[in-house]
């Protein structure tokens, strides 16, 4: 009976799928993902009894990214297409990116693809920065890239997209398909809402975006559906360095308007103490 280094015919390496602390491979990948039993609606006759240990599993997903990433230093996030190849412009762009917003002092958070992901990952990388990949389950596995010095799989979206949020001062966004629009609108829906305060919101590849952003101009704030303001959440570029200056500005600009808002706090209370001490002052005395 032959032998191949051991293995069996039909069981050398192939697809591998991580679930936190697991490792499934081959036969044991499941056909499904998490998020697709959780919202599948053609399967509720288990809910009361899946569904609530489904809350304790979206729970601990939430808490190991909370404990993982308290301690990041400040950070973007950047989000574009896991297609595109490294040799296209959107992957060249999201390299220098991530260098530049390394050497500024910020670290790099992508969903730990391929594509402009991991261009992103690589410039923050090989510039000396911190390397953030936040992978998700998906039918077709990419895993997390080589240039990611943290990494967390999540089973769930919303928790993922939750610590996109959390933990980054900016969105970068380059082009992408529907992963980046869907990240894309939420932010803008986030800082519109005022959910966030002053979070930038940078779109990069001109060429790209500029067909969307007439659109928004054209259609939905011609028609109402947006402010004329709401536009003004977003900045358009082609250049890094334009990019990077935008989001270190509006965030001195927020520093500055929070430490104006204590001040005028420490400066109210000062007054109110001052003013209760000469009313005290001036109450006569008992003899």
């Amino acid at each position: 009976m032959s032998q191949s280094n051991g293995r069996e015919a039909g069981r050398g390496p192939g697809q591998e799928r991580h679930r936190g602390a697991v490792t499934l491979r081959r036969g044991a990948i499941p056909s499904s993902t998490a998020d697709q039993r959780l919202l599948d609606s053609r399967g509720r006759g288990d809910w009361k009894t899946r569904d609530a240990w489904r809350a304790l599993r979206i729970l601990s997903e939430f808490v190991e990214g909370f404990d993982t990433l308290a301690d990041l230093p400040p950070a973007v996030s950047v989000f574009g297409s896991a297609r595109s190849g490294p040799d296209t412009a959107e992957c060249r762009l999201a390299e220098q990116l991530g260098g530049a917003l390394a050497r500024a002092g910020y670290a790099v958070i992508t969903g730990g693809g391929p594509g402009v992901m991991e261009a992103a990952n690589r410039g923050a990388s090989e510039a000396g920065g911190l390397s953030v990949g936040l992978g998700i389950e998906l039918p077709f596995e990419q895993g997390i890239n080589e240039w990611v010095d943290l990494a967390i799989d999540f089973r769930y979206f919303f928790a993922r997209k939750t610590m996109f949020v959390k933990y980054a001062q900016a969105f970068v966004v380059l082009p992408g398909g529907f992963g980046t629009m869907d990240e894309l609108f939420e932010a803008l829906t986030l800082v519109q809402t005022g959910k966030v305060t002053r979070f930038p919101v940078v779109l990069m590849g001109v060429a790209y975006w500029q067909g969307l952003l007439d659109w928004m101009r054209d259609s939905m704030a011609a028609d109402g559906k947006i402010g004329p303001v709401d536009l003004d959440l977003i900045c358009l570029t082609d250049d890094v360095n334009a990019a990077v200056r935008h989001i270190i500005e509006a965030e001195a600009t927020l520093s500055a308007e929070q430490e104006a808002v204590r001040d005028e706090a420490v400066a109210r209370t000062a007054a109110d103490q001052q003013a209760a001490a000469e009313q005290s002052a001036e109450q006569p005395r008992e003899s």
